[in-house]
């Protein structure tokens, strides 16, 4: 069984209750981390989750909002004593900013760092990114303000699957990352350059002939009729992101 944990469902401003998007997968063999902000070993905890069982880092794009905690959680992981390997994927342009970004710590200098492997994907649609037997990820770029991905997950066990949509506005790359899936989570920002609104997510996911809506990435305090806007459009179940939130797949 793997288990999806909503680590954060706000957009680029936070709040008391709502945190930065980013979401982590707990399984046995792996455990995933996509995007990475505030202070993460806290917020695993917060989750119930063990920081050394973090195996991959799923980074899908440079803004603050997506990747602020990751000098935060390279460093403390270093500092608490890890020991095991950690795998990084993301694009080229992430993936290069981020190695440049730790470069002004000198974090090749920190004594008995642990193993850490960078990953750079290239800008297409369904690559793979990492896999187990009870998860494979694929991921996809989407249309955002700079080169970002998506990332879909088949659970082979269960014969279940999920997709993310990270931040863009509608495209057909995100409906067939989503091709038939039992949850797509799917931002609401708002139908804005590079993002897109709850009414624009749920025709994504009838496009994307998804059973379920999850939106997420969403402005605190305006989230009131998120949920009935794409029901307007979507047949299936629609679901607001709450902090914390859990599936089982």
């Amino acid at each position: 069984m793997v288990k999806l944990i909503i680590l954060g469902s706000a957009s680029a401003v936070s709040d008391e209750t709502h945190e930065n998007t980013h979401l982590a997968l707990k399984g046995e063999e792996r455990t995933i981390l996509i995007d990475c902000v505030g202070n993460p070993i806290l917020r695993l905890r917060q989750a119930n989750l063990d920081f050394n069982d973090l195996t991959d880092l799923i980074l899908t794009h440079f803004h603050p909002d997506h990747v602020s905690g990751v000098p935060l959680l390279l460093m403390d992981m270093w500092l608490l004593g890890r020991r095991k390997p950690l795998e990084i994927h993301g694009l080229k342009h992430t993936l290069d900013r981020i190695e440049d970004l730790m470069g002004f710590y000198d974090w090749t200098q920190w004594p008995n760092f642990y193993p850490v492997t960078f990953h750079r994907l290239p800008p297409a649609e369904m690559t793979p990114v990492c896999e187990s037997q009870e998860m494979r990820l694929w991921a996809s770029t989407v249309h955002h303000l700079l080169p970002t991905i998506g990332v879909r997950v088949e659970f082979p066990q269960s014969k279940k699957s999920m997709a993310y949509s990270c931040d863009t506005e509608p495209c057909s790359e995100v409906a067939r990352l989503g091709e038939g899936a039992d949850l797509l989570i799917h931002e609401a920002t708002g139908a804005m350059a590079g993002h897109s609104s709850a009414e624009q997510a749920a025709q994504i996911a009838i496009e994307a002939r998804a059973k379920a809506l999850l939106l997420i990435h969403y402005s605190s305090g305006m989230e009131k009729d998120l949920v009935e806007q794409a029901k307007v459009a979507f047949p299936g179940q629609v679901v607001l992101a709450q902090d914390f939130a859990e599936w089982e797949f």
